[in-house]
């Protein structure tokens, strides 16, 4: 009896610890969507589309070429060319290494410029490069490679471009590209589970409290902006085979990670007190401690400093005409 009562309180002890270490689940009264494949593909059950919008905002349309941003060619036609035309003599590929090759035409009827479209006919078209994004300058390379393809591009439209002159453009290129460095911010806090791991469930239920919905790669969610076809304000992640297991209730998730793309966000949306604000709740709700991206802890005092440099970032970014948010900031800043 003796050796039955042990061995009953070893069984028993051991089905406790491991109900303790288990990862907090979500509540019944409120079931989350637990992260499968299916859901991150739009494939989710009905119910679940109900629960939490599947689809982040897509970008809005190419906008015009600027002279901010774009080393720009004119292109001028003998006569007038059809968008049908124009779209069957377009480069393969849009990019002339790794910044972005743009065609635009004169619409001959509204006298705006607008991405070619078949059944529209254009008195004029430009061609464009981007001198810079987070991928550095455009270089002498990569501008080789836009005349090239602008070139050929004109030739088959019947018209004549006229580059604007390398080693200027590669120049306001480096410009651009300094002043971005400088300007670049990318901020994210961690939060660490304090004792016990968070299901894949538990994590998505507690955020979806503050807003957040499942995003388009497991084990990421965001908060969406508030008008549609921007970027999302904040973006949450964690270990994405932890959302992929065979059995999400039982997967472990230890840490998660709150980001902000300041550039990509207007600053009407206040997204660093959100961001704030929500690694706050979720460290609450959650048993978390909130550090920095080197695992230190993070103060609330600290936070005052960041919001104070961010505005001041905000009006450097608003006289240089590229104002976070804004269509140019968004291409810079990606």
């Amino acid at each position: 009896m003796a050796g039955g009562l042990v061995l009953a309180g070893v069984v028993a002890h051991g089905a406790w610890t491991a109900r303790r270490n288990a990862p907090r689940q979500a509540s019944p009264e409120q079931p989350a969507l637990e992260p499968t494949l299916g859901a991150f593909t739009g494939d989710a059950p009905a119910g679940a589309r109900d629960a939490a919008p599947l689809a982040i905002p897509s970008m809005d349309k190419q906008p015009p070429l600027d002279a901010l941003l774009d080393a720009v060619a004119p292109i001028v036609l003998e006569g007038v060319a059809s968008g049908d035309a124009a779209l069957l003599v377009m480069p393969t590929t849009r990019r002339a290494g790794s910044k972005p090759f743009f065609v635009e035409g004169l619409n001959q009827l509204t006298h705006e410029w607008e991405t070619p479209a078949p059944g529209q006919r254009y008195s004029a078209f430009q061609a464009g490069v981007q001198l810079a994004n987070r991928t550095g300058p455009l270089n002498e390379i990569e501008y080789s490679e836009f005349v090239v393809k602008a070139q050929s591009f004109a030739d088959a439209v019947n018209g004549t471009a006229q580059f604007p002159e390398m080693l200027d453009e590669v120049a306001r290129a480096r410009e651009l590209d300094q002043f971005a460095s400088d300007h670049d911010a990318q901020l994210s806090f961690t939060l660490h589970a304090h004792t016990v791991a968070w299901s894949p469930g538990y994590v998505q239920q507690n955020a979806a409290h503050l807003g957040f919905v499942a995003g388009a790669m497991p084990g990421r969610m965001v908060l969406p902006a508030s008008a549609a076809g921007l970027p999302p304000v904040l973006t949450l992640s964690f270990d994405p085979q932890a959302a992929l297991a065979e059995d999400p209730a039982q997967a472990a998730v230890r840490e998660l990670t709150l980001a902000l793309d300041v550039a990509q966000v207007p600053r009407s949306e206040r997204a660093f007190v959100r961001m704030r604000e929500a690694a706050r709740d979720l460290a609450r709700a959650m048993d978390g401690v909130v550090t920095d991206d080197k695992g230190q802890p993070l103060a609330w005092d600290d936070m005052d400093v960041i919001g104070y440099e961010l505005e001041t970032l905000y009006d450097t970014l608003d006289a240089r005409e590229l104002s976070a948010g804004s269509v140019l900031a968004r291409r810079l800043f990606s």
